[in-house]
């Protein structure tokens, strides 16, 4: 019988607690987010600083080279490496020793064109631990049809599409699809954990549904906030499907949160961030 997504609720995620905080910053986790083109470098910036915000030990940023300084000034928490290939150059040893030592990897952040994506996926794969997951957004979603990687990256990776990438990843959504539906189709299709929009799906058919959020969320940089949530997650310890749904479940309720202060249209991406540790505590409470 074929049953609707589960709810995602604070007293469902208190009986799916995240693993407990090791000792040290390097016990909860090393994180690197591959991304940050000279023209929007403040995507990997936000999705970094929300990895920390939910707990991971230790933050690296890759961004270009033009602009790896003023990322360094800005984010004082993390260690910066600047990269040639996002100006088109070829890529570097420095980025696959960076990926190596890493708990959870995410590629996509500011990232500015496929033949950039592609290239910066595939060095991530070749180089990433085999037990460490991979968190896809963006163009790094945009370039997975196809790519020589996408075989590589099934069973590890966690999804985060928007609605356009979502249709690209299935090639056209079925618009008598819901959510979770489409969510679902996504994790089989890629053997992926997937967070789209209130939805989560794995790739063995189960599905949950958040039942939060609104369309304050759709603002410049909330989708970087979300994976960047999802990925210090993992970088915890927390399992795909539970760092997903804890994930988009701390999203949702930030956004729910600003709405109530701020209005339901007008707050900025770097308000979710300062609000994911609240919600964080809350919910564990």
């Amino acid at each position: 019988m074929t049953t609707g997504p589960e709810l995602v609720t604070a007293a469902l995620l208190r009986t799916w607690p995240l693993p407990e905080p090791q000792p040290g910053k390097r016990g909860r986790g090393q994180v690197l987010v591959v991304g940050g083109s000279p023209s929007t470098p403040g995507a990997a910036m936000l999705a970094g600083v929300a990895a920390l915000r939910v707990g991971a030990g230790v933050l690296g940023l890759a961004v270009a080279a033009s602009v790896s300084g003023p990322v360094a000034a800005a984010v004082p928490e993390s260690s910066v490496l600047g990269l040639p290939e996002l100006d088109g150059g070829t890529p570097n040893g420095r980025l696959a020793d960076r990926v190596a030592g890493c708990a959870a990897v995410l590629v996509g952040p500011g990232i500015d064109g496929p033949g950039v994506a592609r290239d910066l996926l595939d060095r991530v794969v070749d180089h990433a631990p085999p037990d460490a997951p991979l968190v896809l957004d963006a163009f790094a979603l945009g370039v997975l049809p196809g790519s020589p990687s996408v075989d590589a990256v099934r069973g590890r990776c966690v999804l985060t599409p928007n609605s356009s990438e979502a249709d690209r990843l299935l090639d056209g959504i079925d618009d008598d699809a819901d959510q979770a539906q489409t969510a679902a189709q996504i994790a089989g299709k890629y053997e992926a954990v997937v967070s789209y929009r209130a939805a989560v799906a794995t790739p063995d058919g189960r599905t949950w549904s958040v039942p939060a959020g609104h369309a304050g969320l759709g603002t410049s940089g909330s989708g970087d906030v979300l994976a960047g949530a999802i990925t210090g997650l993992l970088a915890r310890g927390a399992d795909a499907a539970q760092a997903a749904c804890w994930g988009t479940y701390l999203h949702a309720i930030a956004g729910d949160r600003l709405a109530a202060r701020v209005g339901r249209l007008g707050f900025l991406a770097r308000d979710l961030v300062d609000q994911l540790p609240v919600v964080l505590t809350e919910t564990e409470a």
